[in-house]
């Protein structure tokens, strides 16, 4: 479809693949809301835009509460009349097996991966329903496709978040609103930066990697085509086939091109 007069909602958007599909919709001439805990850069953002032309409105919030996800989508409609596309972007990861991870940490990622998603998705469905149009994006992450050692918490967010898609798709099959299921690589963005800043460590990795702004690219494409899932790197849906196939040698291969953690001169991770 043409983005040109659509409107859409994006969570996590003050930096990374949420502040790269912001730019890029408002290029196609998208009308951007744009919603973070992280009020100056959402304005900065927001201010570029309208400079170069286009429209954007912005919402300090916190996807966790699910009042302020539903007051950012009032917002979307109250200033532009009606929200064509919700993109859940917001998220965090950390890096430790499941016996070293804080359950309070456990419960702060859940809550903001897939309960924020989940706020995201009810408060959309509700105008989509009443245009009967719309379209859900969630960012999911290709380890919620197939786990690998040591972010099996993480993992276990993504995965949540990849079910409520498929179920979702189904629910609306053959109707006018969409569901689209994102799955990025590792991603240089504030992600990793955020582990070493808030726990005092910071991961590396062996294997391929791709942009913000490819990950955006991919999902603006799904939004002109809607598809249940999309790959950003398409040779990551290899892997997938090949857990399906021989997932034991599947978790010998992640295991050994998996990331490594190492402990920054800040310390050990913080509980």
């Amino acid at each position: 479809m043409s983005l040109s007069g659509r409107v859409a909602a994006i969570t996590g958007a003050s930096s990374g693949i949420g502040l790269a599909c912001a730019e890029q919709l408002a290029r196609e001439g998208a009308a951007v809301v744009l919603g973070a805990r992280r009020l100056d850069r959402l304005e900065a953002t927001a201010a570029a835009i309208r400079d170069a032309g286009g429209r954007a409105a912005v919402m300090q919030m916190d996807v966790t509460r699910e009042a302020d996800v539903e007051a950012f989508v009032d917002l979307a409609t109250r200033e532009f009349g009606r929200l064509d596309v919700m993109i859940c972007n917001a998220g965090f990861g950390y890096y430790a097996p499941i016996d070293d991870m804080p359950a309070d940490i456990m419960r702060r990622m859940m809550d903001v991966n897939f309960m924020g998603t989940f706020y995201g998705a009810a408060a959309a469905l509700r105008v989509f329903r009443r245009q009967n149009s719309g379209h859900l994006v969630f960012v999911s992450s290709i380890v919620g496709r197939r786990g690998v050692p040591n972010m099996g918490g993480y993992t276990a967010t993504k995965a949540a978040q990849a079910g409520l898609a498929e179920s979702l798709r189904a629910e609306f099959a053959d109707t006018p609103i969409h569901v689209t299921c994102v799955y990025p690589i590792s991603t240089p963005t504030e992600f990793v930066a955020a582990m070493e800043r808030d726990y005092g460590y910071r991961i590396s990795g062996l294997g391929p990697k791709q942009t913000a702004q490819d990950v955006a690219g991919a999902i603006v494409r799904s939004i002109h085509r809607p598809r249940p899932e999309v790959y950003p790197k398409p040779i990551s849906r290899g892997l997938t086939v090949l857990n399906a196939l021989l997932p034991g040698f599947t978790d010998r291969f992640v295991r050994k091109y998996g990331r490594r953690r190492a402990v920054t001169p800040a310390g050990p991770p913080r509980t």
